[in-house]
Protein backbone atom coordinates (compact mmCIF):
# COMPACT_ATOMS: atom_id res chain seq x y z
CA UNK A 1 0.00 0.00 0.00
CA UNK A 2 0.74 3.84 -0.31
CA UNK A 3 1.33 4.00 3.37
CA UNK A 4 3.88 1.33 3.56
CA UNK A 5 6.15 3.11 0.83
CA UNK A 6 5.87 6.66 2.16
CA UNK A 7 8.28 7.43 5.64
CA UNK A 8 6.27 9.06 8.34
CA UNK A 9 8.65 11.14 9.21
CA UNK A 10 8.05 13.12 5.58
CA UNK A 11 4.66 14.55 7.34
CA UNK A 12 5.11 17.89 6.85
CA UNK A 13 1.46 18.77 8.08
CA UNK A 14 0.78 22.43 8.06
CA UNK A 15 -0.93 25.63 6.68
CA UNK A 16 0.29 27.54 3.96
CA UNK A 17 -0.28 30.33 1.42
CA UNK A 18 0.79 30.75 -2.11
CA UNK A 19 0.60 34.12 -3.18
CA UNK A 20 1.34 37.04 -6.05
CA UNK A 21 1.28 40.64 -6.54
CA UNK A 22 0.84 41.17 -10.41
CA UNK A 23 0.88 44.65 -10.12
CA UNK A 24 4.81 44.45 -8.65
CA UNK A 25 5.80 40.90 -9.84
CA UNK A 26 6.01 39.49 -6.55
CA UNK A 27 5.36 36.34 -5.81
CA UNK A 28 5.48 33.80 -2.61
CA UNK A 29 5.02 31.85 0.14
CA UNK A 30 4.14 31.85 3.32
CA UNK A 31 3.87 28.70 6.01
CA UNK A 32 3.51 27.49 9.64
CA UNK A 33 3.72 23.98 11.13
CA UNK A 34 4.27 21.56 14.03
CA UNK A 35 7.18 20.51 11.86
CA UNK A 36 11.02 21.22 12.67
CA UNK A 37 12.69 23.88 9.98
CA UNK A 38 9.43 24.03 7.46
CA UNK A 39 10.73 26.79 5.33
CA UNK A 40 13.44 24.17 4.13
CA UNK A 41 10.53 22.29 2.58
CA UNK A 42 7.58 24.16 1.60
CA UNK A 43 8.11 27.15 0.07
CA UNK A 44 9.84 27.57 -3.28
CA UNK A 45 9.26 30.54 -5.49
CA UNK A 46 10.68 32.06 -8.63
CA UNK A 47 10.53 35.76 -9.72
CA UNK A 48 8.56 36.49 -12.66
CA UNK A 49 7.33 32.49 -13.10
CA UNK A 50 5.33 31.59 -9.63
CA UNK A 51 5.19 30.01 -6.59
CA UNK A 52 4.87 26.30 -5.54
CA UNK A 53 4.06 25.31 -1.91
CA UNK A 54 4.09 21.17 -1.49
CA UNK A 55 3.15 19.21 1.90
CA UNK A 56 1.76 16.45 3.86
CA UNK A 57 3.95 14.10 2.71
CA UNK A 58 6.07 16.34 0.89
CA UNK A 59 7.13 15.71 -2.19
CA UNK A 60 10.28 18.54 -2.50
CA UNK A 61 10.55 17.44 -6.07
CA UNK A 62 7.36 19.51 -6.73
CA UNK A 63 8.88 23.01 -6.04
CA UNK A 64 11.46 22.84 -9.15
CA UNK A 65 9.79 20.53 -11.11
CA UNK A 66 6.30 23.06 -10.63
CA UNK A 67 8.39 26.15 -11.65
CA UNK A 68 10.05 24.55 -14.59
CA UNK A 69 6.58 23.88 -16.18
CA UNK A 70 5.21 27.15 -15.35
CA UNK A 71 7.93 28.91 -16.53
CA UNK A 72 7.52 26.40 -20.14
CA UNK A 73 3.94 28.05 -20.30
CA UNK A 74 1.82 25.69 -18.20
CA UNK A 75 -1.23 27.20 -16.15
CA UNK A 76 -1.16 26.07 -12.55
CA UNK A 77 -3.95 23.26 -13.14
CA UNK A 78 -1.61 22.01 -15.56
CA UNK A 79 1.17 21.98 -13.46
CA UNK A 80 -0.50 20.28 -10.82
CA UNK A 81 -2.29 16.90 -12.93
CA UNK A 82 1.70 16.97 -14.45
CA UNK A 83 3.18 16.90 -10.66
CA UNK A 84 0.51 13.90 -9.31
CA UNK A 85 0.23 12.16 -12.28
CA UNK A 86 3.14 9.57 -11.82
CA UNK A 87 3.49 10.16 -8.11
CA UNK A 88 2.39 6.61 -6.26
CA UNK A 89 1.83 8.73 -2.97
CA UNK A 90 -0.49 11.62 -4.45
CA UNK A 91 -3.56 10.59 -2.21
CA UNK A 92 -1.18 11.26 0.97
CA UNK A 93 0.42 15.28 -1.32
CA UNK A 94 -1.27 18.75 -0.73
CA UNK A 95 0.28 21.23 -3.11
CA UNK A 96 -0.40 24.70 -4.52
CA UNK A 97 0.73 26.58 -7.54
CA UNK A 98 0.38 30.14 -8.37
CA UNK A 99 2.17 32.34 -11.26
CA UNK A 100 3.18 35.04 -11.55
CA UNK A 101 -0.30 36.49 -13.13
CA UNK A 102 -1.54 35.60 -10.22
CA UNK A 103 -3.55 32.23 -11.29
CA UNK A 104 -3.59 29.75 -9.16
CA UNK A 105 -4.49 26.19 -8.17
CA UNK A 106 -4.38 23.18 -5.71
CA UNK A 107 -4.48 19.74 -4.76
CA UNK A 108 -5.70 17.58 -1.43
CA UNK A 109 -5.10 14.33 -1.56
CA UNK A 110 -7.62 11.94 -0.86
CA UNK A 111 -5.72 10.54 2.20
CA UNK A 112 -4.27 13.30 3.91
CA UNK A 113 -5.34 13.98 7.32
CA UNK A 114 -8.23 15.46 8.70
CA UNK A 115 -8.94 18.62 8.44
CA UNK A 116 -7.54 19.02 5.37
CA UNK A 117 -8.38 20.96 2.48
CA UNK A 118 -7.82 24.03 -0.08
CA UNK A 119 -9.72 27.16 -1.09
CA UNK A 120 -8.34 29.01 -4.38
CA UNK A 121 -8.95 32.81 -4.37
CA UNK A 122 -8.05 36.15 -6.20
CA UNK A 123 -3.66 36.26 -6.89
CA UNK A 124 -3.77 33.25 -3.92
CA UNK A 125 -4.65 29.76 -2.81
CA UNK A 126 -4.29 28.91 0.92
CA UNK A 127 -4.10 24.86 1.93
CA UNK A 128 -3.24 22.94 5.13
CA UNK A 129 -3.53 19.17 6.34
CA UNK A 130 -4.37 18.15 10.19
CA UNK A 131 -6.09 21.47 11.03
CA UNK A 132 -8.35 22.02 13.88
CA UNK A 133 -11.40 22.63 11.17
CA UNK A 134 -11.96 24.67 7.76
CA UNK A 135 -11.67 28.15 9.89
CA UNK A 136 -8.00 27.88 9.34
CA UNK A 137 -7.74 27.70 5.39
CA UNK A 138 -10.88 30.39 5.37
CA UNK A 139 -9.14 32.83 8.09
CA UNK A 140 -6.40 32.66 5.42
CA UNK A 141 -7.90 33.34 2.40
CA UNK A 142 -10.06 35.90 3.57
CA UNK A 143 -7.53 37.98 5.37
CA UNK A 144 -5.31 37.99 2.69
CA UNK A 145 -7.78 39.16 -0.10
CA UNK A 146 -8.68 42.35 2.40
CA UNK A 147 -5.22 42.52 3.95
CA UNK A 148 -2.75 45.90 2.72
CA UNK A 149 0.42 46.33 2.04
CA UNK A 150 4.10 44.73 0.60
CA UNK A 151 2.95 40.89 -0.49
CA UNK A 152 5.11 39.44 2.76
CA UNK A 153 3.04 41.43 5.02
CA UNK A 154 -0.42 40.52 3.46
CA UNK A 155 0.86 36.77 3.60
CA UNK A 156 2.00 37.24 7.02
CA UNK A 157 -0.80 38.66 8.38
CA UNK A 158 -2.77 35.75 6.55
CA UNK A 159 -0.71 33.40 8.53
CA UNK A 160 -1.57 34.98 11.72
CA UNK A 161 -4.83 35.06 11.22
CA UNK A 162 -5.19 31.04 10.56
CA UNK A 163 -3.71 30.41 13.72
CA UNK A 164 -5.79 32.57 15.38
CA UNK A 165 -8.82 30.35 13.37
CA UNK A 166 -7.49 27.63 15.00
CA UNK A 167 -4.30 26.31 13.28
CA UNK A 168 -2.52 23.31 13.24
CA UNK A 169 -4.11 20.78 15.14
CA UNK A 170 -1.02 19.28 16.67
CA UNK A 171 0.49 23.03 17.45
CA UNK A 172 3.22 24.89 16.98
CA UNK A 173 6.61 25.09 15.76
CA UNK A 174 8.24 26.50 12.62
CA UNK A 175 6.88 29.06 10.01
CA UNK A 176 8.54 30.87 7.10
CA UNK A 177 7.67 33.62 4.48
CA UNK A 178 9.87 33.54 1.45
CA UNK A 179 8.66 36.24 -1.39
CA UNK A 180 10.42 36.73 -4.73
CA UNK A 181 10.79 40.15 -7.06
CA UNK A 182 13.08 41.00 -9.68
CA UNK A 183 16.25 42.50 -8.70
CA UNK A 184 14.83 43.11 -5.37
CA UNK A 185 17.31 41.09 -3.53
CA UNK A 186 20.63 42.37 -1.65
CA UNK A 187 22.21 45.02 -3.63
CA UNK A 188 19.91 44.31 -6.03
CA UNK A 189 21.94 41.11 -7.38
CA UNK A 190 19.59 38.53 -7.06
CA UNK A 191 15.84 38.60 -6.42
CA UNK A 192 15.10 37.44 -2.95
CA UNK A 193 13.37 40.06 -1.37
CA UNK A 194 12.47 38.28 2.00
CA UNK A 195 13.77 35.02 3.40
CA UNK A 196 13.16 34.92 6.98
CA UNK A 197 12.99 31.48 8.77
CA UNK A 198 11.87 30.36 12.58
CA UNK A 199 13.31 27.08 12.77
CA UNK A 200 11.80 25.91 16.43
CA UNK A 201 10.05 28.27 18.87
CA UNK A 202 6.41 28.48 20.76
CA UNK A 203 5.43 30.69 19.32
CA UNK A 204 6.73 30.75 15.45
CA UNK A 205 4.41 33.44 13.98
CA UNK A 206 4.91 36.04 16.28
CA UNK A 207 8.36 35.43 16.06
CA UNK A 208 8.60 35.73 11.89
CA UNK A 209 6.51 38.85 12.80
CA UNK A 210 9.11 40.26 14.85
CA UNK A 211 12.13 39.11 12.70
CA UNK A 212 9.78 40.84 9.29
CA UNK A 213 9.89 43.76 11.69
CA UNK A 214 13.68 43.72 11.78
CA UNK A 215 13.87 43.04 8.46
CA UNK A 216 12.00 46.23 7.15
CA UNK A 217 14.69 48.32 9.57
CA UNK A 218 17.27 47.08 8.20
CA UNK A 219 16.46 46.05 4.86
CA UNK A 220 15.20 48.68 2.95
CA UNK A 221 16.05 51.69 2.33
CA UNK A 222 15.12 55.24 3.94
CA UNK A 223 12.27 57.59 3.27
CA UNK A 224 11.64 59.91 5.63
CA UNK A 225 14.69 61.93 7.12
CA UNK A 226 14.77 64.23 10.23
CA UNK A 227 17.16 67.36 10.20
CA UNK A 228 19.64 67.15 13.02
CA UNK A 229 18.71 70.17 14.80
CA UNK A 230 16.87 71.62 18.09
CA UNK A 231 15.71 69.02 19.77
CA UNK A 232 16.52 66.51 17.16
CA UNK A 233 20.23 67.28 16.98
CA UNK A 234 20.01 67.43 21.35
CA UNK A 235 18.64 63.80 21.56
CA UNK A 236 21.65 62.24 19.34
CA UNK A 237 24.30 63.93 21.13
CA UNK A 238 22.90 62.74 24.55
CA UNK A 239 22.58 59.19 23.46
CA UNK A 240 25.63 58.73 21.28
CA UNK A 241 27.36 60.17 24.57
CA UNK A 242 25.39 57.05 26.96
CA UNK A 243 26.02 55.00 24.27
CA UNK A 244 30.21 55.61 24.39
CA UNK A 245 30.31 57.16 20.96
CA UNK A 246 30.93 60.70 22.21
CA UNK A 247 32.51 62.18 25.65
CA UNK A 248 30.11 64.98 25.63
CA UNK A 249 26.96 66.14 24.20
CA UNK A 250 28.83 70.09 23.94
CA UNK A 251 29.04 70.30 20.61
CA UNK A 252 27.29 73.11 19.28
CA UNK A 253 27.35 71.74 15.78
CA UNK A 254 26.76 68.24 13.49
CA UNK A 255 29.77 68.52 11.54
CA UNK A 256 32.83 66.93 12.74
CA UNK A 257 32.95 65.00 15.83
CA UNK A 258 29.46 64.31 16.13
CA UNK A 259 28.96 63.53 12.40
CA UNK A 260 31.42 60.69 12.72
CA UNK A 261 30.33 59.49 15.39
CA UNK A 262 26.77 59.12 14.56
CA UNK A 263 28.06 57.29 11.32
CA UNK A 264 30.00 55.27 13.31
CA UNK A 265 26.94 53.92 14.98
CA UNK A 266 24.87 53.61 11.87
CA UNK A 267 27.36 51.38 10.18
CA UNK A 268 28.36 49.56 13.44
CA UNK A 269 24.02 48.77 13.29
CA UNK A 270 23.95 47.80 9.87
CA UNK A 271 22.47 51.07 8.68
CA UNK A 272 24.07 51.68 5.91
CA UNK A 273 20.90 51.95 3.29
CA UNK A 274 19.91 54.86 5.43
CA UNK A 275 23.16 56.54 6.06
CA UNK A 276 22.81 59.81 4.76
CA UNK A 277 25.81 62.49 4.65
CA UNK A 278 23.38 65.14 4.53
CA UNK A 279 22.71 67.02 7.95
CA UNK A 280 20.04 64.73 8.70
CA UNK A 281 18.98 60.92 10.23
CA UNK A 282 16.51 58.87 8.76
CA UNK A 283 13.57 58.81 11.34
CA UNK A 284 13.83 54.73 11.81
CA UNK A 285 17.39 55.06 12.76
CA UNK A 286 16.30 57.99 14.74
CA UNK A 287 13.35 56.10 16.95
CA UNK A 288 16.50 52.83 17.17
CA UNK A 289 19.16 55.17 18.65
CA UNK A 290 16.31 56.23 21.07
CA UNK A 291 15.33 53.23 22.50
CA UNK A 292 18.98 51.84 22.59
Amino acid sequence: MIRNKINKDQLVATFSIVGADPRTGEVGVAVQSKFLAVGAIVPWAKANVGAVATQSWANTSYGPRGLQLLEQGMSPEEVIAALVLDDEGKDLRQVAVINADGEASAFTGSECYDWAGHKVGRNHSAQGNILVSEDTVKAMSETFERAEGTLAERLIEALAAAQQAGGDSRGKQSAAVYVLQEGAGYGGYNDVKVDLRVDDHPEPIEELQRLYKLHELFGTPAEVFLDLEGDVFEDVKRQLVKLGFLDTADYPSYDGTVKEALKTFALRENFDDRWTEENQIDEKVFAFLQEK
